[in-house]
């Protein structure tokens, strides 16, 4: 067997294991991540039969770090500085105070407990401080916390990403410099390399954006173009910025999507839905070749001290970091210890750690197992235990009362504004602008985005969110958007309109034909009959019953043509379903689209 195709052979396999790993977690509801692990440590250290070095050689770490760049664009581009107006005081603490914190502990344990040199025990506190943005993400689309929390926690994870990087490489070069020409020299030496990271990082980050960004708004660039240019402008300022100065890139290519996401005007739709497989893929593809180049001899050499190391990561140097860098912040007692008990190790750490393990050579040992027994601890942990904590703490409810609703015509916004009325939070999504800001006129809360782009979902904050309603007047869009939204909210909470006249629930028209989840409202309630009763005049109106008007008396009132959308009592809300007829009692408020009164009786509001 030549050399092409040993790789052939073993790419092959990297691929299946990595797909294989993500539907099984897909199928267990588990994080990704854990499975990409098992499947990397039974086809490398357990087995013996897949091996990276051997199949990439000299080409293993450059492709890793062009994927770790690519992964963190991707990430970058669901910044909003909208949102970091919200969260920005807080978040800055982290990235600065909570960094040095969790730096100055982790390096300290390093010491203490895996017993290591304080020149590996410094880099490996400086490669910690990072979370796993790709780990986060699922995390919080699990729990939807209300508040800042879920902002802050995904604006760190992407951030801290080449903040870590970054910080790594200047501890490692600093231990260099510090033995062969002393500590005043090392010390120069790291803050003239951090000066020219930010510089250098900066300049191409930006000047990749604003040339992308040019190009794409003039339509200079054919469409079936965009995304080939794009990843090659991606990988062109990672490498440029590399040559300029050592590991700058993961900071260019995060300065790039950050500022290509905040630019007006740029259509990166193709951009963003190609970037979400390709991300699922890299991450899948890096996980199992980083896991596969262990040893098992290196962590029976780390015993029982990888396992303490990683308790104290989770129990002291996370909490520790967060309570002292948000001291003073806006942020409640609880929502502060929600964050103390968010920070998962992901991709970022173990490639980083890899590299530097291959630079390190013989100084190495113990460093990598050490990464990756708190990588794999910190999912495990927080993946369990983050849900049940955010309901405790009041910050996620078991069963959240809120609807996002995918559509943003006025049929959508007069249901959006009668139930902000009675304080059910409810959030508008659509790819129309124009429909988007008028909601947002009306003092609604909607979002220009895509409900089938998991890139745009991300953006989105669920707190409080408990319900699904396809409502736009896309019939395929509102099956697929349904059938995505069973995994996020479950099946008996995701609604969607009737398909339009001519075609059946019960039929064979393809997605369309088969309802792909609840139907809303009425069995013969499709968005043009609805439309049209709007335009008939028609109004959402809450009405709320007593013993004299009660269900009955409501429905006569309007000559039996009221058509019931949702059921209010208190702080709770059921969505009328076809599957489930209507039912209200006194006391209750009926939420309807009603036209005119057909008796004189004067109606309880």
């Amino acid at each position: 067997m030549d050399a092409s195709e040993r790789i052939l052979i073993g790419l092959c396999a990297v691929f299946v294991l990595g797909t294989s790993a993500q539907w099984i977690a897909w199928r267990l509801r588990l994080p990704s991540i854990l499975l990409l692990l098992a499947f990397g440590f039974i086809a490398g250290p357990v087995s013996g039969w897949l091996r990276p070095q051997e199949i990439l050689g000299d080409l293993l770490f450059p492709v890793v770090s062009a994927a770790v760049a690519v992964i963190l664009f991707e990430g970058s581009l669901s910044l909003r500085l909208r949102e970091f107006r919200e969260v920005g005081r807080p978040l800055v603490m982290l990235l600065t105070v909570g960094v040095a914190v969790s730096w100055t502990l982790t390096a300290l344990l390093a010491r203490l407990v895996l017993r290591m040199d304080w020149s590996v025990s410094l880099l490996i506190g400086a490669l910690l401080v990072v979370t796993g943005p790709t780990v986060v993400g699922p995390l919080l689309r699990q729990i939807r916390p209300t508040g800042a929390v879920g902002p802050i926690a995904r604006w760190e994870g992407i951030i801290i990403d080449p903040i870590g990087a970054v910080l790594a490489l200047l501890v490692f070069e600093a231990g260099l410099a510090a033995r062969a020409q002393g500590m005043s020299t090392a010390l120069w030496q790291a803050g003239h390399h951090l000066l020219a990271t930010v510089w250098w990082g900066g300049l191409f980050g930006l000047a990749a954006a604003l040339a992308l960004g040019w190009s794409l708004k003039r339509h200079l660039v054919a469409d079936h173009l965009e995304v080939p240019l794009t990843f090659t402008l991606v990988l062109a300022c990672f490498a440029a910025s590399n040559h300029f100065q050592e590991e700058s890139g993961l900071l260019a290519v995060t300065v790039m999507g950050f500022v290509l996401a905040n630019l007006s005007d740029v259509p990166l739709r193709g951009i963003l839905e190609f970037k979400e497989n390709l991300s699922v893929l890299l991450i899948s593809t890096l996980f199992i070749l980083l896991t596969a180049r262990l040893e098992l001899g290196a962590f029976s050499e780390i015993g029982w001290r990888g396992g303490l190391f990683a308790v104290l990561m989770i129990l002291l140097v996370r909490p520790a970091s967060v309570l002292l860098a948000t001291m003073g912040s806006r942020l409640s007692l609880k929502e502060r210890l929600f964050l103390g008990w968010l920070a998962p190790r992901g991709i970022v750490a173990a490639a980083v750690a890899s590299v530097f393990a291959l630079r390190m050579g013989s100084d190495a040992q113990g460093f990598v197992p050490a990464v990756f027994i708190v990588i794999a601890s910190t999912v495990i942990v927080y993946g369990l235990t983050s849900f049940p904590l955010a309901r405790r703490l009041g910050l996620a409810s078991s069963d959240p009362q809120g609807l996002l609703i995918a559509g943003t015509h006025p049929l959508a916004r007069a249901i959006a504004g009668v139930l902000q009325e009675k304080g059910f939070r409810v959030v508008l999504l659509d790819t129309n602008r124009g429909n988007v800001m008028s909601a947002r006129l009306n003092g609604l809360d909607a979002e220009v985005a895509d409900v089938l782009s998991e890139s745009d979902l991300e953006e989105v904050d669920l707190g409080g969110l408990g319900r699904f309603l396809a409502m736009t007047p896309n019939d395929e869009v509102n099956s697929l958007a349904a059938l995505h939204f069973r995994d996020v909210f479950g099946r008996a909470q995701v609604f969607q309109l009737s398909p339009s006249a001519g075609r059946s629930p019960s039929g064979d028209d393809g997605a369309t034909g088969r309802l792909q989840s609840r139907p809303l409202f009425a069995a013969d309630a499709a968005y043009g009959t609805l439309q049209s009763r709007l335009a008939r005049g028609e109004t959402v109106k809450a009405t709320r019953l007593t013993e004299e008007f009660d269900y009955t008396a409501f429905l006569d009132h309007y000559g039996g043509e009221a058509l019931p959308l949702f059921v209010c009592d208190g702080r709770r809300l059921t969505v009328v379903g076809a599957d489930v007829p209507p039912t209200a009692k006194p006391g209750q408020t009926v939420v309807a689209l009603v036209g005119e009164v057909k008796e004189s009786e004067s109606e309880s509001q």
